[in-house]
């Protein structure tokens, strides 16, 4: 079963979930709600994609209801199932059909894992239509207003078998979001993990030292989140260098090779 619970969010002092926009991913987000169209938005693991959600769904005043994409996710798990409670079979909506009836703001994270035949359900959502066929009662429930269609994934995730099927792209506003400039990210990295500029700065200095590597043998480099959390060990107190080996280095590869390269740029990066 899904989790069924809003998803909680690390706030500013304003209230405000933290997000600093990069180009006019604000924008575009906002007057795609304006028009009720759907959104995709494409970028690597930890670039901030759920976070912006976040931002953006508080900014709008809707609610928020995440659900993070696997194989084995039927739309059952979207749509809803009857239950047995006590001696009666119940109805009981799942997380898409209760954010369609509130109006809310639906995030489908990492929507390739999940099976083709089972996305095919938020098509009639990210059309004309705005409504959500309900088989299994007879019957279709129309989106209340406010509602929000939100789909991600990772492009360089791709392959033959896990793609975003043509039919369901060209229903959606596209936003590709990336690595913040290193100015930013200093920002957010120190504000996230509580922890000061100089560390921040080193912080993302070594991520993006370890994103340029020529030849890389990683999938992806070193994401915002995972320099976050390095930050949130040195706020614990833990020192710079063990805090980037336990949360970056030793996270990125198992191989001892590439390990222990990521530990001579660690050596020629950050400050003795």
């Amino acid at each position: 079963m899904l989790s069924n619970s809003r998803h909680a969010t690390m706030e500013s002092p304003s209230g405000t979930p933290f997000y600093r926009g990069v180009g006019d991913e604000v924008e575009v987000f906002r007057a795609a709600a304006g028009r009720g169209l759907p959104v995709l938005l494409k970028g690597p693991t930890g670039c901030g994609k759920t976070r912006f959600v976040e931002a953006m769904a508080h900014r709008l005043g809707r609610d928020l209801i995440t659900v993070a994409g696997h194989e084995d996710m039927t739309s059952a798990d979207l749509v809803g199932r009857f239950l047995l409670k006590g001696s009666e079979t119940v109805w009981v909506d799942g997380p898409l059909t209760r954010a369609v009836r509130a109006g809310a703001v639906f995030y489908l994270d990492e929507v390739v894992e999940a099976r083709q035949d089972t996305t095919v359900v938020i098509h009639p959502l990210a059309d004309h239509r705005r409504e959500l066929p309900v088989d299994r009662l007879g019957t279709t429930v129309p989106a209340a207003p406010g509602f929000q269609l939100v789909i991600s994934y990772n492009p360089g995730y791709q392959s033959v078998l896990k793609n975003l099927k043509e039919s369901t792209r060209q229903r959606f506003v596209a936003i590709e979001l990336g690595f913040p400039p290193a100015e930013i990210e200093v920002a957010i990295v120190a504000h996230e993990a509580g922890i000061d500029a100089q560390t921040a700065h080193a912080l993302v200095a070594l991520g993006n030292a370890i994103r340029n590597l020529d030849g890389s043998p990683l999938r992806e480099g070193a994401s915002t989140r995972m320099l976050i959390l390095a930050g949130g060990l040195v706020a614990e107190g833990l020192n710079l260098r063990s805090a980037v080996r336990s949360a970056i280095v030793q996270v990125l590869s198992d191989d001892a090779d590439v390990i222990r390269a990521l530990g001579e740029l660690v050596d020629a990066v950050l400050p003795m």
